[in-house]
């Protein structure tokens, strides 16, 4: 069942997309909404269908009241690790923010690192936010629509993979193009089984 939350102005919701794939980027969102008008249906972007999402996505956007989207590539993920680049790709959207917040709530157990981002907010990490709060539920609408899109847009720039279809999780079609096609630059080299993939790649010495 779907839910209709007000959210206070000044609260900044954040959440994340993409954080167990086996390629592409994780992306993450940051939302502040009015007070009024609800926007009816939010929900953990999860729980929703793709059209669903989309009528969301273009509704979050007209009434935010603020709204940024943050990104770490591929590359960003192997240097630093899964956990430092969502909270990478959280701080960039937080500094996307055309409004200071005076709340943030995130999506989780974790924060991401405070200092730097510009502006001075209480900080709360909610388990299961994008199910009970309606700002953390708008970003994770526009997390998973902005990396479902790059992933759809990837499938044209690496064909055969799938992209479009498994948006980079280790599915069996996936996995299958992985042992006929190797291994792309889109491809997270850190996460198994990929990096054992890499490992068997010639040497470029």
């Amino acid at each position: 069942m779907t839910a209709a939350w007000p959210s206070q102005p000044g609260i900044a919701g954040v959440d994340e997309a993409g954080r167990g794939p086996l390629a592409g980027p994780v992306v993450a969102a940051a939302v502040i909404l009015p007070l009024e008008p609800l926007i009816q249906g939010l929900n953990d972007s999860k729980k929703l269908s793709s059209a669903q999402r989309d009528t969301l996505e273009a509704e979050i956007y007209q009434h935010a009241v603020a709204w940024g989207l943050g990104w770490a590539s591929p590359a960003e993920i192997d240097a630093v690790n899964i956990l430092q680049a969502t909270f990478l790709a959280m701080r960039r959207a937080l500094q996307g923010l055309k409004v200071a917040p005076a709340q943030v709530l995130v999506d989780g157990n974790r924060l991401p690192p405070q200092e730097g981002l510009g502006f001075i907010a209480s900080w709360e990490a909610v388990v299961r936010g994008d199910s009970r709060e309606a700002a953390i539920a708008a970003a994770s609408i526009l997390a998973k629509t902005a990396r479902d899109r790059y992933m759809q847009g990837a499938e044209q720039r690496y064909p055969g993979y799938g992209f479009a279809v498994h948006k980079g999780y280790g599915t069996a079609r996936h996995m299958s193009a992985l042992r006929r096609l190797g291994v792309t630059p889109l491809h997270r080299r850190t996460f198994e089984p990929v990096k054992s993939m890499v490992l068997l790649l010639p040497s470029e010495s």
